[in-house]
C-alpha cells in the first residue's frame, strides 16, 4: 500500500520509495564514482542504484581476482618481490579481468553523467512521488535520520548502515559478502590471537588474498551510508517544503525581494 503509486504518467520522477528502500536521483560527482568503480567494480553502480549491473561487476571482481591472483600479486608487489608477483599472475585469467574493470570505471562514470541530467530535468518538472509504503512484510517512509549514526553502525559492521537507512538490498548484499570476506580471510580468528599474544601464528593464519577485499568494502559501506542518510534527508525536507506548499501556502503568495542595504 502506498499513498502514491509513480505509474509513469510522468516523464520523470526524482524517487520512488518501496518496501526494499528509497532509490532517489541527486547530483554525483561523476569522478567519485569513477573512482569507486576503479577501487573495487560494481561499487559505482551501488553508489548509483544499478543494482543488477553492480551486482555482476562485484562478483566478476571477485571471482576473476581469484583465479588471476591479482591480490596475491599486488602483495608481493608491496614487498619489493615484482619477479614473484609476475609468476604468480594467471594471464588466461587476468587478459579477461581488464577490459570488464575498464569498462565498470567508463559506464559508472557515463551513467552518472546521464543522470545528473536527467535529476536537473526531473527536479524542474517537480512530480509528485509516493513518500510511504506499507506491506506485508516492511514499511518505509521518508523521515530524517543521523548521518553520524549511520557511519557508526556501519564501522562496527558493513551492511548495518544500510539497514538504517531502509537500503534493504544494498544491505543485504553487502552484509553477506561481509561475512564470506570475513570467514575466508581469517581475520577474525587472527585477531583473537593478538589478543592472546600470539603474533606468529596471527600472521599465518592469515589469508592475503580475501583480506584485500575487506578494507574496500568497508570504506566504501561508510562512504554510501552516509551519502544515502544525507540525500534521503534532503528528499524529506523537499517533500515537506512542497506539502507545505501545495496544502497551506495561498495561491496569491509571494516572496518579495528586499531591497539591499548600503
Amino acid at each position: 500500500m502506498e499513498n502514491y503509486t509513480n505509474n509513469n504518467t510522468a516523464r520523470r520522477y526524482k524517487a520512488q520509495v518501496s518496501i526494499l528502500g528509497t532509490t532517489q536521483l541527486h547530483l554525483r560527482n561523476p569522478y567519485i564514482i569513477g573512482w569507486w568503480s576503479a577501487a573495487f567494480p560494481g561499487f559505482g553502480h551501488l553508489l548509483l542504484s544499478k543494482y543488477l549491473r553492480g551486482f555482476v561487476l562485484f562478483i566478476w571482481e571477485v571471482v576473476i581476482n581469484l583465479q588471476a591472483h591479482v591480490n596475491q600479486a599486488m602483495i608481493y608487489s608491496f614487498q619489493g618481490k615484482i619477479g614473484m608477483a609476475k609468476e604468480v599472475l594467471d594471464t588466461r585469467w587476468l587478459l579477461i579481468y581488464i577490459p570488464v574493470y575498464l569498462f565498470g570505471i567508463w559506464d559508472s562514470y557515463r551513467t552518472t553523467v546521464d543522470m545528473n541530467q536527467v535529476y536537473l530535468l526531473a527536479k524542474r518538472e517537480n512530480h509528485r512521488y509516493n513518500t510511504f509504503s506499507l506491506g506485508a512484510m516492511e514499511i518505509n517512509y521518508l523521515d530524517k535520520r543521523k548521518p553520524s549514526t549511520s557511519v557508526i553502525w556501519t564501522i562496527f559492521m558493513p551492511g548495518l548502515g544500510q539497514l538504517y537507512n531502509h537500503r534493504i538490498i544494498t544491505a543485504l548484499f553487502i552484509i553477506v559478502w561481509s561475512v564470506i570476506f570475513f570467514y575466508k580471510s581469517c581475520v577474525l580468528e587472527a585477531v583473537s590471537m593478538l589478543f592472546l599474544g600470539q603474533v606468529h601464528q596471527a600472521t599465518n593464519v592469515l589469508n592475503a588474498e580475501w583480506l584485500l577485499f575487506l578494507p574496500s568494502i568497508h570504506i566504501f559501506s561508510i562512504y554510501d551510508s552516509l551519502v544515502s542518510t544525507v540525500e534521503n534527508n534532503k528528499l524529506f525536507e523537499d517533500e515537506l517544503r512542497n506539502f507545505l506548499k501545495m496544502n497551506y501556502q495561498h495561491a496569491s503568495f509571494v516572496i518579495q525581494k528586499g531591497k539591499k542595504v548600503k
